[in-house]
C-alpha cells in the first residue's frame, strides 16, 4: 500500500472545502482513490479547526488532527423568477433544482402547470436557445481560459522583424463576461501572470478555472489522472482556486472559451487587423477600448449585456481577491550537499546544516529563493543575479564551520591532499581560498583528491602542479588534463633563442630601434 504525501492529503481537503468539489473530481486531480478521499474528509470535520488553519499547519500537527466524522451537508439557496427566462438565470445558482422552482411557481399561481408539464415546457424553451448555450454554468464557479488560434503581428521597430502575439481569453460561465490580454508567448510565466490580470479585472476568483491541455498548465492527462505544472499547481494554492483541465478531444468541456473565442476574434481582433502595432503594450490598449464595447453589447435572445449578466451572477458569487498577486516562482527538488548548500542553476544557497543530505522542496522566483523540508519552511534567500556566487547564512552554519560531528574539515581536506603531492596541498587550499568559505571547496577538493584512486597520486601530482600554472580550480579540467595527460607536454609559450637564426645578416637586432 502507497504512502500518500502528507501535502496531497492537505491538497485534497483544500479542493473539497475551499473549492467545493465533488470526491471524484478530487480523485481525478490528486491521483488517489475516491474511498480514500472520502475518509480523509470525515476526519477532518471531526477537528474544530478552520481549513484554512489546517492548511498552515505542519506534517505531523495535520496527523494528530485528523479522527472520522460525517462530512456536513451543503446549504441550498434560493432567488424564484416568474418567466422562464428567470428559471433559466435561476438554474444558474450551485444547488437550484426545477422541482424547488415549481414548487415556488405553483405558489404564487395555483392554477398552474403541473411538474410534469413545467418541465416539458421548460425543455422546450431551451431547445430555442443556441446549442452552446445550452449548459448551466452555475454563478461564480467556472472560469474557461484558453488562447486564440489567431494571433496578432507586433512589428519590432529596430529591426523590422515581426513577431506574433499570443491572444489570452478568459470566460466566466454564468455570465459570459470576457477578460482578453495580449502576450509574446505561451509559456508558463505568460500566462500565469495572465491569470493575475484576468482576476484581478474581474475584481475575484472563481471556484474552478477550466484550462486547455496546453504544456504551461498541463504536462499530463491520460486515463483521468491529470499532472499539472506545479508553478501552475501553486498558483491554484495562493488564489484558493480548483484548476480541472478540460479532457483531451472534449471541446464541450470549454464551449464557453470556444465561444469567447470565436466572440473576440470576430469584434476584437479583425477590428485591428489592419493596424501595425510596435509593442504589445499597445496592442492591448487598443483592445481593451474594444474589450468595453465587446462586454456591453446586448445579447439579443436575453436582452442583457454581458457586463449586466456579470453584475447581476458572478460578481456577487465570485470569491474576494487575496491583497497580493501571485509571484511566478519554479519548483525543483535538491538534495542538500555536504557543505550545506542547495545547487540552483549554478549558485549555491546554503541550509541549516542539521538537513546534510536530505531533499528539499525549492521554490524560486526572480527575487527571492525559499526551501522547505516536509511542509516546513527552513531556509529563505534572495536570489542571486550572477552565475557562480553563493548566499550563505551564518545561523546556518555548525559550530567553527564544520561539518556535523566534525566528518569534514580543511584540516582534513589537507592532510588527504598533503599524501599525494605539495602542489595538491597548494591547489586544495587556492580552492578553499576563493570560494565564499572554505565549505563551499569541499565537494570540489573531494572530487579533485578521489582521482588519485583511479589515475594514481603520481600523476593526480603533476595535473595539480599543471592546473596551478594555467590558473584552473575546476573539477572538469583537472580531470581533462588527467585524461589527456596533458601534464606531460612542456609548455611551448616560452621564447626561442636559436643563435644560428639570429646570426642571421638580414636580421639587424634589438639595437636597430634603440
Amino acid at each position: 500500500m502507497r504512502r500518500i504525501p502528507m501535502h496531497t492529503i492537505q491538497e485534497a481537503l483544500r479542493l473539497t472545502y475551499l473549492s467545493k468539489l465533488s470526491s471524484r473530481q478530487v480523485s481525478l486531480l490528486t491521483n488517489i482513490s475516491q474511498t480514500t478521499v472520502l475518509d480523509y474528509c470525515s476526519r477532518f470535520t471531526k477537528v474544530s479547526v478552520p481549513i484554512e488553519e489546517l492548511l498552515e499547519y505542519d506534517n505531523a500537527k495535520v496527523i494528530s488532527l485528523l479522527y472520522p466524522e460525517m462530512i456536513p451537508s451543503r446549504k441550498i439557496t434560493t432567488r424564484p423568477h416568474p418567466d422562464w427566462d428567470q428559471v433559466h438565470t435561476e438554474l444558474k445558482q450551485k444547488g437550484m433544482t426545477r422541482l424547488l422552482l415549481w414548487e415556488e411557481y405553483k405558489e404564487q399561481h395555483p392554477d398552474g402547470y403541473d411538474y410534469t408539464q413545467f418541465k416539458e415546457y421548460y425543455n422546450r424553451f431551451i431547445k430555442t436557445i443556441n446549442p452552446s448555450m445550452r449548459q448551466i454554468h452555475y454563478a461564480g464557479d467556472k472560469l474557461f481560459v484558453d488562447f486564440s488560434g489567431l494571433t496578432m503581428p507586433v512589428v519590432d521597430s529596430s529591426t523590422g522583424e515581426i513577431h506574433k502575439a499570443q491572444i489570452f481569453v478568459a470566460v466566466l460561465g454564468a455570465s459570459g463576461y470576457t477578460f482578453v490580454h495580449a502576450v509574446m508567448s505561451q509559456n508558463t510565466e505568460d500566462f500565469i501572470e495572465c491569470h493575475n490580470k484576468a482576476f484581478w479585472f474581474f475584481g475575484g476568483v472563481p471556484n474552478q478555472v477550466v484550462p486547455d491541455n496546453l504544456k504551461a498548465a498541463v504536462i499530463s492527462h491520460k486515463r483521468g489522472r491529470v499532472k499539472l505544472n506545479e508553478s501552475y499547481a501553486d498558483m491554484g494554492r495562493h488564489y484558493s482556486v480548483a484548476i480541472i483541465p478540460a479532457r483531451p478531444y472534449k471541446p464541450q468541456d470549454k464551449s464557453k472559451a470556444e465561444l469567447g473565442v470565436k466572440g473576440i476574434q470576430r469584434w476584437i481582433l479583425m477590428k485591428l487587423r489592419r493596424r501595425t502595432f510596435f509593442d504589445v503594450n499597445e496592442l492591448n490598449d487598443a483592445i481593451s477600448s474594444l474589450l468595453d464595447d465587446y462586454n456591453n453589447k446586448v445579447i439579443r435572445r436575453l436582452g442583457k449585456s454581458r457586463s449586466e449578466l456579470f453584475v447581476q451572477l458572478d460578481k456577487p458569487a465570485l470569491h474576494p481577491l487575496r491583497a497580493n498577486s501571485y509571484l511566478f516562482r519554479r519548483y525543483k527538488q535538491c538534495s542538500v550537499g555536504v557543505d550545506y548548500h542547495i545547487e540552483l542553476e549554478g549558485n549555491g544557497y546554503s541550509v541549516p546544516y542539521t538537513h546534510l543530505g536530505k531533499r528539499v522542496d525549492v521554490w524560486y522566483s526572480r527575487n527571492s529563493v525559499t526551501i522547505s523540508h516536509q511542509g516546513e519552511t527552513i531556509a529563505t534567500h534572495p536570489r542571486l543575479s550572477h552565475a557562480y556566487e553563493d548566499s550563505t547564512l551564518i545561523e546556518h552554519m555548525p559550530k567553527a564551520h564544520q561539518y556535523q560531528y566534525e566528518k569534514w574539515n580543511p584540516g582534513r581536506i589537507l592532510n588527504w591532499a598533503n599524501s599525494v603531492g605539495t602542489q595538491t596541498v597548494v591547489l586544495m587550499k587556492e580552492i578553499m581560498k576563493v570560494r565564499s568559505h572554505p565549505t563551499r571547496g569541499y565537494k570540489s577538493c573531494m572530487a579533485i583528491l578521489s582521482f588519485s584512486k583511479t589515475y594514481g597520486k603520481e600523476a593526480l601530482e603533476l595535473a595539480c602542479s599543471k592546473a596551478m600554472q594555467i590558473n584552473t580550480h575546476s573539477v572538469s579540467s583537472i580531470e581533462s588534463i588527467l585524461k589527456r595527460k596533458t601534464y606531460l607536454v612542456e609548455d611551448t609559450d616560452k621564447p626561442v633563442n636559436n643563435d644560428l637564426f639570429n646570426a642571421h645578416e638580414n636580421i639587424r637586432g634589438a639595437d636597430t630601434y634603440q
